[in-house]
């Protein structure tokens, strides 16, 4: 596999950039920039030998849907499962029996206003606790890692989801062995759903886990017995672990049947470090979708785009109309080509990562080499034909979100960065979990201005506690800027977040409301996504004051 310099890939990315902001006829759209026919048809190829079926979420066991009221009860456990054929991996998982079943990982259904009573008891030899990623809660259940449940030991959550509608998920996030633990399995989703939700299911006939997919995206490595591996050297720990074995809901190879309908694709970034740029693609060329929603639910309106980047944390809500894809044609959910920056030191990362990876790996030479920003095949769609009429639409409406307001005030810097040292850090700090770097005020309305260095990596920074509105992006890299509308704000843009990828020298600006229902002083975390570099000291520590 011909390897290529992280900083090369800079060409233009084509696209529909900015697309309408509502829905229009279906065509599938010219070749990417930067990629020829023969390139885009190279990437659909390594989707021909897929044979794997998708795994989906079912009525029990790995990824049972339960309701959230009914997920009560959870032992962290060390479990296995299969995940490459016809070999048994040991994971870690959430475990809960419920209803005379019994449930690995859950996926679970909560409405917006239902109370969620869950004790977690540790049965592993290191401290964890769940983080509800996305949800709003106070920070005694937050799960931020400020405390965690020591092993053998156990705690207590109570709150009230207050959320819009979206697709969030929960993941452990005990400081020192977040990445550990996410990796081998520790993470599922969590579906919150209110009338927007509920118009949109029945306007479009959709059903979970048929006619409305989760896709979980995940690298990782294994060893000849099937076991997964977690070693990363000192680059790795800098640069974020990449494994060379894709996966899609813990599915190598996958393949989903889809009908010749619109169907509902609800994408998690469940990498500890990899970003993918997701396109679906069909005879050489790029189909147009629909952006329907981000992190913290649905748009005000769909947007058409034919491509998108997706960074550890971050969830995107689309809708494809495989009506008018070429019918008996493979579909191909592929990341496309493009350059990660890894940019941090004065030399190409790209050949550091590469030769560090390989060592690191050497056990498992029969493993394909796959690097961050790969052309890659991710699952293969085959079209069936639909078993009955269906003349749904997209619809033009989504939701009542109205436009982000913007703060007169003076921004909040929060610039990223590096030592030198291998640490990463915001203002020029690393993680102290005894300090309080940063005091707002219940009720504040703010403005950030996230400023990330020139010789930097990209970092999905999140935030505990709240959601945001980003208001403008400046500097983005070449790669990018065509994919930009107004104010340079991508089309993930326009919805509600908490996790926002910023690229080596951009800025970007967001709106963040402080006001919140909780009782007293709240404490919460602001921290990149990739893991390791959370763990490299890029966290921080801040409190809302009553």
């Amino acid at each position: 596999m011909s390897m290529f310099s992280r900083r090369q890939f800079l060409g233009g990315m084509g696209a529909l950039g900015a697309a309408a902001a509502c829905p229009g006829a279906w065509a599938a759209s010219a070749t990417p920039s930067g990629l020829s026919t023969d390139a885009v048809l190279r990437i659909e190829a390594q989707a021909t030998g897929f044979s794997n079926p998708l795994r989906l979420p079912g009525t029990s066991g790995l990824f049972g849907v339960l309701s959230a009221t009914d997920f009560k009860e959870v032992h962290v456990v060390r479990s296995e499962i299969e995940v490459l054929p016809g070999q048994r991996t040991p994971i870690l998982a959430y475990a809960v029996e419920s209803g005379g079943k019994k449930f690995l990982n859950p996926a679970l259904l909560a409405r917006r206003g239902d109370e969620m009573r869950v004790k977690l008891i540790n049965h592993m030899d290191q401290p964890t606790v769940i983080h509800w990623h996305g949800l709003g809660v106070d920070s005694r259940n937050d799960g931020n890692g400020l405390n965690v449940v020591a092993p053998g030991q156990q705690m207590d959550y109570a709150f009230t989801v207050q959320d819009r509608s979206s697709m969030y998920w929960y993941h452990p996030h005990a400081h020192g062995f977040i990445p550990h633990q996410a990796y081998h399995g520790l993470a599922s989703l969590l579906f919150v759903e209110d009338e927007d939700e509920a118009t949109l299911r029945k306007e479009l006939a959709l059903a979970l886990g048929e006619s409305e997919i989760p896709l979980v995206l995940q690298d990782k490595e294994f060893d000849a017995q099937g076991r997964l591996q977690y070693a990363p050297s000192a680059a790795q720990s800098f640069g974020g672990w990449v494994g060379s074995r894709l996966m899609v809901n813990l599915t190598e190879r996958p393949v989903l049947k889809a009908g010749r309908r619109i169907v509902r694709f609800r994408l998690l970034n469940g990498s500890n470090a990899r970003s993918y740029r997701l396109a679906f693609l069909q005879q050489g060329r790029a189909l147009g979708f629909y952006l329907a929603g981000t992190d913290g639910g649905l748009l005000a309106q769909p947007v058409r785009i034919d491509q998108t980047f997706l960074s550890p944390g971050q969830r995107l809500d689309v809708l494809v109309d495989f009506r008018e894809a070429e019918a008996g044609r493979p579909v191909t959910l592929a990341s496309l080509p493009f350059d990660p920056m890894h940019q941090e030191g004065g030399h190409d990362m790209a050949a550091m990562d590469h030769s560090q990876h390989g060592a690191a790996q050497g056990a498992a030479a029969s493993a394909t080499m796959v690097m961050e920003g790969d052309a890659l095949a991710l699952m293969r769609i085959d079209l069936t034909a639909s078993g009955s009429p269906y003349n749904r639409r997209i619809p033009t409406r989504l939701s009542s979100l109205a436009k982000p307001a913007e703060p007169v005030d003076t921004p909040r810097r929060m610039q990223l960065g590096h030592d030198g040292k291998g640490h990463w850090t915001i203002n020029g700090g690393v993680f102290d979990h005894a300090t309080v770097a940063m005091t707002v005020q219940r009720g504040a309305r703010e403005t950030w201005l996230i400023e990330n260095a020139e010789r930097s990596m990209p970092h999905p920074m999140h935030l505990h506690g709240f959601s945001f509105r980003v208001l403008e992006r400046l500097g983005s890299p070449a790669q990018i800027r065509p994919l930009a509308g107004a104010r340079g704000l991508l089309p993930q843009d326009l919805g509600v977040v908490d996790t926002l990828q910023v690229w080596p020298g951009e800025s970007v600006k967001v709106a963040i409301d402080f006001s919140h229902t909780h009782t007293g002083d709240q404490d919460y975390v602001f921290h990149c996504h990739t893991l390791e570099h959370a763990e490299a000291g890029m966290m921080m520590r801040y409190a809302v004051k009553a």
